[in-house]
Formats: structure tokens, C-alpha cells, sequence
């Protein structure tokens, strides 16, 4: 009791104190903004700001080579946009993982509000895309990602690509849509319950779209509408990639109509199946994120990214084994020796076949399919290596930079599978290999992919030995990409000779 009277007498001076401590620590917090500067980088020019330094159409190459004069962390200013660039391994760790919530928003720009107006999965913020996340990844596990019903999807979707290469009969051929559609045939089963025939026009259609847009998004005319909105608007430089969206999300829209026509709870088939029951469930609650709005960019996200960077990979790993046959060859000889003729690879055989994974992890590696990384915003001002970066700031850690960091990777710029490999020739894992980004934003299909990538890959490899067409040498094959927000292989044919 004496102590409550002493407390209560002793009152006022507590709740000065307190009004003293708080203006104390936003007087520091004051000095500290005004005191502290954003990373260096090169001074602007008025209206470009520093786009005459940037190669639009490989603005990785040229943010590398920034790098090496301003180091890991520095400030470019695209057009009127300020963004901060990261730049390698420690550093994007130390942002992505050890801040990560300072670096977990997504920026909102024009691009991104024309492909998903901060809905879906990859671009919202906030609860939504907390809600979206949970409820995407926990899906995906229940239709298998990761487990051996999902492998059994993958091992399905072989055998039409395997007949579809073989009716070439070892004529040359563009291997890209092929690829592209057995691959989206996967992620299809999931989304919605059932895979295409590879040449059912509306898939084709959908997976040309789905092709374009990564492109589109990576062009220069894009890039510029993004840096200047009005000026891109006025020019009509996005009306392209504004109507592919468009389209997607009418097929999606169509498919999910058709789908809650017969919706039974007791036959969930595939992902809008089971969104369109929790939207059932949550129609009473008062505020709901599981609107149709979120349905349609979700289901675009797990179309495009459940594709593409798949897909890619894989492309470049035919391209590379047809430039290295020797490599391909020591391939298909650990296949042979672990997985017998007639029998399709399982992802158990993967523990037992190191080259083969490193090999894979390799392509991943010198691929470098995102070289930009999806951007991160800070969601309030945020310190990193003493260095302000302002609340809403775009940031890149650019994953060329981890891929191709000379610290991290003995010959960064050469197709080496013993990146990944000891002495004893047994797979070893590396801190560095972030083809899926890091932190609490990296890819939520990892695990899927992965299990494609081995299972497509050495099905391949079992099946057929990829060779140039008549007339090109091995030295001709080009491994410099093409334009685009991905790393794409420059359109290239190949030759398939049956394995058996």
C-alpha cells in the first residue's frame, strides 16, 4: 500500500520524465535522418537521371559494372525514380534475411499495377498477400508439392513430351513451346484440375501469352512507361502487355465461373476448387481477402511463375549439354548406371546421382534467369550499413551479383558443374546459389520446381542425346540471352536422337 501512495505522489514527475525520454529519442531519431545519407552513386542528370548509364535492354550487365565502382550498396536514379541497388552475397543476406522486414514490401509502379493492382501472391503487401501466401503454399502442399503425388504429375507429363520429341525423328526442331506447354501442364493439374493437349489451341494461346509477358515486362519501351507513366500512357508503350493480362485473366475468370457451377465439396480438384470454398467460407465474415479479384491474380501468378523460370531452365540446359556434349555424356552414363531402362527417374534416385545434380544446379546458376530479382520496397525508413533508405524506396538486390560473385564462385563466368561438387565428386550445397531469392519473398513453388527441374531434366537425358543441327558446330551455339525481364536463350534448334 505504502508503495501505491508513494507511486501515485511520485506521479507527476514519472509522466515528465516519460514526455522527456520520448522528445530525448526523437530528437536523436531527428538527427540521426538529418545526419545520415542515402547510398552513393552517380549524380543525376536532370529528367534521365542516370539512364545514359544503363543498357535498358541488359540493365544487369550494366548495374554489375556500377557495382565495381560504387560497391555493394548504391543509388541510381531511373528517370526521376530513386532506387537502391544491393549487391552481393553478404550484403543481399543482410537485407533479405537478417532485415527482412525492412526490405518485405513489394513497390507499386505502373507495370506492377497493370499485372496485379497489389492483389495475388508475388506483388501484394500487407494482409493480403500474407493471407494469399498462407493459403497458396498450404494448398500446393495439399495437392502434393514436394510429395510423391506431384512427382507422379511430373512423371505423367514426360511420356507425351518424350512421344512429342520423338515424332521429329531426329530432324531439327524449336524445342521452346514444347517445353514451355509440359511443363505448364503441371502446375495446370493443380490450378485447375487437369492438363492440355499440347496442341489444343487455347493452351497454345495461353502459353504464347504467358511467353510474352516476362518479355514485354524486360523491353525498354516497357521500362520507360514505368519511369514515366505519362509519357508511356501517351505513347501506348504498355497497351501490349496490358491486353495479354487482360486476356489471361478472362480465361481464368471463364474457369473459375465454370468450376463454382460444380463445385462439391466432396471433389476439390485443383487450387480455384479449393479457393472458391474458402471464399464460401468466409462470405459471412464482415472483411475477407478472398474476393475474385484475388482469386484471378493468384491463379496468373501460379500460371506464370509455375512456367516460365522452369521451363527457361530446361532450355538452357539442352542449349548448354549441346555445347558440352562431354558433360552431357558423363550425364547419361550416371542414369544409366542408377535408373533402369523402361524406368522413369524418381526424385529418391536424385541422392544417388550427385553429377547430375550438380550439373542441374549449374544451368540454374549460369542461367541466371532473374538476374534483377523481384524489386523490394522498404516499408519505413530503414538503415543498412549506416546508409538511409526512405519508406516506399525500390530496391533491387540484384542476383547477378550472388551468381556470378568472383568471392563466392571459383569460375563465376564458366559452365562449371564442379561449382558443386567435392574432391570425392559428392554434391555439396552452396550459400550463395539463390536462384529463388531469399527471405521471407523467395519463390513459394520452390520446392515444385526443384522436383521438376530433375525429373524433366534427366527424363531427357535418359530418353535422348540433344545434338546442333546439320551444318552447326558447337562453337556456333549462342549462350547470350535475349531481352526480357527472364534470361532466355536466344531462339536455337536441336536435333533428338532416341536414346533406345
Amino acid at each position: 500500500m505504502a508503495f501505491i501512495t508513494y507511486f501515485l505522489a511520485r506521479a507527476d514527475v514519472l509522466v515528465y520524465f516519460s514526455i522527456f525520454i520520448s522528445l530525448f529519442i526523437y530528437w536523436i531519431n531527428g538527427i540521426r535522418k538529418r545526419t545520415a545519407k542515402m547510398p552513393p552513386g552517380p549524380m543525376p542528370l536532370p529528367v534521365i537521371g542516370n539512364l545514359h548509364l544503363v543498357d535498358l535492354e541488359r540493365p544487369h550487365e550494366s548495374l554489375m559494372q556500377l557495382s565495381k565502382k560504387y560497391g555493394e550498396i548504391f543509388t541510381l536514379n531511373f528517370g526521376p525514380k530513386k532506387m537502391v541497388i544491393l549487391a552481393g552475397y553478404k550484403i543481399i543476406k543482410e537485407a533479405l534475411v537478417t532485415q527482412a522486414e525492412d526490405f518485405g514490401d513489394r513497390p507499386i509502379t505502373p507495370v506492377f499495377e497493370i499485372v496485379s493492382n497489389g492483389h495475388g501472391i508475388i506483388l501484394s503487401n500487407g494482409e493480403i498477400w500474407k493471407s494469399m501466401r498462407r493459403f497458396t503454399i498450404s494448398t500446393l502442399r495439399d495437392f502434393g508439392m514436394g510429395k510423391k503425388s506431384v512427382e507422379s504429375r511430373i512423371q505423367d507429363e514426360l511420356m507425351p513430351l518424350i512421344d512429342s520429341i520423338k515424332s521429329h525423328n531426329g530432324k531439327p526442331f524449336n524445342i521452346h513451346l514444347l517445353i514451355n506447354s509440359a511443363v505448364s501442364n503441371v502446375i495446370c493439374s493443380i490450378i485447375f484440375g487437369k492438363r492440355f493437349e499440347y496442341d489444343d489451341p487455347t493452351f497454345q494461346k495461353l502459353i504464347k501469352m504467358l511467353d510474352e509477358i516476362p518479355k514485354l515486362v524486360g523491353t525498354p519501351k516497357v521500362m520507360l512507361y514505368d519511369y514515366y507513366p505519362f509519357l508511356g500512357s501517351l505513347l501506348g508503350l504498355h497497351k501490349k502487355l496490358q491486353q495479354n493480362v487482360k486476356d489471361l485473366r478472362g480465361f481464368i475468370s471463364q474457369c473459375s465461373m465454370n468450376r463454382r457451377l460444380d463445385l462439391d465439396a466432396n471433389d476439390i480438384t485443383g487450387y480455384i476448387d479449393a479457393y472458391l470454398m474458402k471464399q464460401k467460407q468466409e462470405s459471412t465474415k464482415a472483411q475477407t481477402h478472398f474476393n475474385e479479384e484475388n482469386l484471378l491474380t493468384c491463379v496468373l501468378d501460379l500460371f506464370g511463375a509455375g512456367t516460365e523460370t522452369t521451363s527457361t531452365t530446361i532450355r538452357w540446359g539442352i542449349l548448354l549439354l549441346m555445347k558440352y556434349p562431354e558433360i552431357q555424356k558423363r550425364v547419361q552414363e550416371e542414369i544409366k548406371t542408377h535408373i533402369k531402362p523402361g524406368q522413369l527417374p524418381t526424385v529418391e534416385d536424385r541422392k544417388k546421382m550427385p553429377y547430375t545434380d550438380a550439373v542441374i544446379h549449374e544451368i540454374q546458376r549460369f542461367g541466371n534467369i532473374i538476374p534483377l530479382n523481384l524489386p523490394h520496397s522498404t516499408p519505413t525508413d530503414v538503415y543498412l550499413r549506416g546508409y538511409l533508405i526512405p519508406k516506399g524506396t525500390e530496391v533491387i538486390p540484384l542476383l547477378t551479383s550472388v551468381l556470378y560473385d568472383k568471392t563466392q564462385w571459383k569460375t563465376p563466368y564458366v559452365f562449371n558443374p564442379n561449382h558443386f561438387l567435392d574432391e570425392n565428386g559428392k554434391f555439396v550445397r552452396h550459400d550463395a546459389f539463390i536462384p529463388f531469392s531469399l527471405g521471407r519473398r523467395a519463390c513459394a513453388g520452390e520446392a515444385l520446381a526443384k522436383m521438376e527441374l530433375f525429373l524433366f531434366f534427366t527424363g531427357l537425358l535418359q530418353a535422348f542425346t540433344f545434338y546442333p543441327p546439320p551444318g552447326v558446330s558447337r562453337e556456333d551455339l549462342n549462350l547470350k540471352p535475349g531481352v526480357g525481364f527472364t534470361l532466355v536463350p536466344t531462339p536455337y534448334m536441336t536435333c533428338a536422337k532416341p536414346n533406345y
